[in-house]
């Protein structure tokens, strides 16, 4: 009997798919061969278990059914922890992974700019010499107005020439932290050939001193004043257009002794050399047997001028004093002072007067003393004579000791410009600078513009002016190509068209009008028009002050997010990647490791 079930189950199981189910679990119990429970078997025949059991109960004994429901709630509890779903992560997480990958993602993009950036300045393409025929331009000086100029000139339009006693910009306004070694000044110094080498068209570059500007016949003199000297010292360069951005020299007012004794703050030369007399004031104060007179004279420091670059120079140097002087040495600690002299009534006048008074607070809490209404009437070696003038009106001449003393006011007109003034009789009443329209053309003369601290253009001489005065001759220079080319083309067409038969007529004619309407366009640009971004200075104490255009107004700030605001302005300021990663360094170099105390 026994025997014979599977045969006969399976002969059930051809006529019927429900009865062959129960047949096949009852054989395979009977035969001793099931190993599996009906749970798993009715899972994959996708069937109820219960429908299986109750199918099955009419044909098996009751143990048997006992035994398989047994396997049965076995099996039941079994997967109940393997097929339980998985927990989902939890939704506050995946804003932290987004934030992550954004952050690696921008970081990763930005190493590979600066190294993009860094490579095409390694790796200029081959440059094309420029048609001969072509005017021939040059430029004077290698500050603001001219570099700006380069940068934004189509040089494959004319035959370029730079003339210049230096071979670098300087990004005048981190100058002040030269002076007390927060950033070195090669890092501010970006060479004039990096800029010339990348234009498509080569730039003549020749570093020589502009002596004269012959203006009947269009014609420099330019002289070398290198240390090496050649067989030619002094040459001659025509020009058809000449653009003078010579800037200006320190205004001395013809205060007896200050270019004597004092130091100025305008190139990189005068950064070293404050640099060195700061350290040599300090060891010399520390010196056996000095007078305590002597001492505070020697540690006394005084700038003058409460323009950006006197106060910004005034807070760095008490920087410098504070975070590492007085922890090598202290001995200096009660002696050393800081004395800022402003003839004005207040220091940062170009700034609001929620900004000059909290530069003046801040000043007084850094113990950095402000003298206004002081002006300066004399200099000798160890001491100015200032006329102060007093609250009830009175004027006392006192004399101020000082170990150094800092000259940041006023600019001067430089010799060559002075002469070429007296060539131009528009220029006689000039008496700041060159006088120039609203194209920056100066008065009285034809193909000469003028940019920067040597023009006079009814805006401050800022390097923000300057700046935009060089883009803006640029663009006027760029435009002026397009249009003789434009007007050469129209001329050969109209040659062409009156000899053309009616068939080609017509499309030159087209091409004509086509040329005119370019021509139109090309002639609207306007005259230049300055844009005011703001005025930025550090006051030292990882403060700085803001007063920056937004819209049709102004927002005045001032404090330690400022001083975060005040770097990034002035690293994007910076004329290369290379600038921006060397002053970048070196502001990190300062705050971990300390500014150099050393004299050199």
């Amino acid at each position: 009997m026994t025997g014979k079930l599977p045969l006969r189950l399976t002969n059930i199981a051809s006529r019927s798919t429900g009865r062959s189910l129960s047949c096949l679990a009852l054989a395979a119990t009977a035969t001793g061969t099931g190993t599996r429970s009906i749970a798993t078997t009715a899972s994959s025949m996708r069937l109820r278990p219960s429908t299986l059991i109750s199918k099955q109960s009419a044909l098996l004994p009751r143990p048997t059914l006992l035994q398989h429901s047994f396997r049965r709630s076995f099996a039941d509890q079994a997967p109940k922890v393997e097929l339980s779903p998985t927990p989902k992560p939890k939704k506050r997480f995946r804003f932290f992974r987004l934030i992550w990958r954004i952050t690696y993602l921008s970081s990763a993009a930005f190493v590979g700019w600066i190294g993009w950036s860094i490579w095409q300045l390694r790796n200029p393409a081959e440059q094309f010499e420029p048609d001969p025929n072509k005017k021939t331009l040059v430029v004077l000086g290698t500050g603001w107005g001219s570099v700006s100029l380069l940068k934004n000139l189509d040089t494959e339009n004319y035959n370029v020439i730079v003339v210049s006693p230096r071979n670098f910009f300087l990004f005048t306004p981190l100058l002040p932290s030269c002076t007390t070694g927060t950033i070195e000044h090669r890092s501010i110094m970006e060479p004039i050939r990096n800029i010339l080498r990348h234009k498509k068209a080569t730039v003549k570059f020749y570093e020589a001193a502009c002596t004269k500007i012959d203006y009947e016949k269009k014609v420099i003199y330019a002289q070398d004043d290198s240390d090496v000297k050649g067989d030619s010292m002094e040459t001659e360069i025509p020009f058809d257009m000449l653009v003078v951005g010579v800037g200006a020299e320190n205004a001395t007012f013809g205060i007896p002794g200050v270019r004597e004794h004092a130091c100025f703050l305008k190139e990189v030369g005068d950064a070293q050399r404050i640099r060195k007399q700061i350290m040599d004031c300090v060891e010399t104060a520390t010196f056996k047997d000095q007078s305590p007179e002597e001492i505070k004279r020697l540690l006394h420091m005084v700038v003058v001028g409460g323009g950006p670059t006197g106060v910004e120079f005034a807070g760095e140097l008490q920087d410098f004093f504070q975070e590492d002087l007085l922890k090598w040495v202290p001995q200096i600690k009660d002696d050393f002072h800081v004395t800022l002299v402003e003839a004005l009534p207040n220091v940062l006048p170009m700034f609001s007067k929620q900004l000059i008074e909290y530069t003046e607070s801040s000043f007084k809490e850094e113990h950095i003393e402000i003298r206004t209404k002081t002006m300066v009437k004399n200099v000798t070696d160890k001491y100015i004579e200032a006329e102060v003038n007093n609250p009830d009106g009175t004027k006392t001449v006192e004399k101020i000791p000082y170990g150094l003393l800092v000259w940041a006011t006023g600019n001067a007109l430089r010799p060559v410009v002075k002469d070429l003034m007296s060539q131009i009789p528009a220029q006689a009443k000039a008496r700041r600078g060159l006088e120039v329209n609203e194209y920056l053309v100066v008065n009285g003369a034809q193909d000469i513009w003028a940019v920067g601290d040597c023009a006079v253009a009814n805006y401050a001489p800022t390097a923000q002016v300057a700046a935009q005065e060089g883009a803006f001759l640029a663009r006027l220079f760029n435009t002026m190509a397009k249009t003789d080319a434009y007007e050469t083309e129209l001329k050969e067409l109209s040659a062409k068209q009156s000899t053309a038969n009616p068939d080609d007529r017509k499309v030159i004619l087209a091409e004509i009008t086509e040329r005119q309407k370019q021509l139109r366009r090309v002639k609207q640009i306007g005259p230049f028009q300055y844009s005011h971004q703001g005025s930025l200075a550090y006051i030292g104490a990882e403060k700085a002050v803001a007063d920056v255009s937004w819209f049709s107004g102004n927002i005045a700030s001032g404090g330690t997010m400022t001083y975060l605001f005040w770097k990034s302005a002035y690293l994007s300021m910076c004329f290369s990647t290379r600038n921006r990663v060397l002053v970048m360094f070196d502001w990190v170099k300062a705050k971990f490791f300390g500014r150099d105390v050393s004299r050199e």
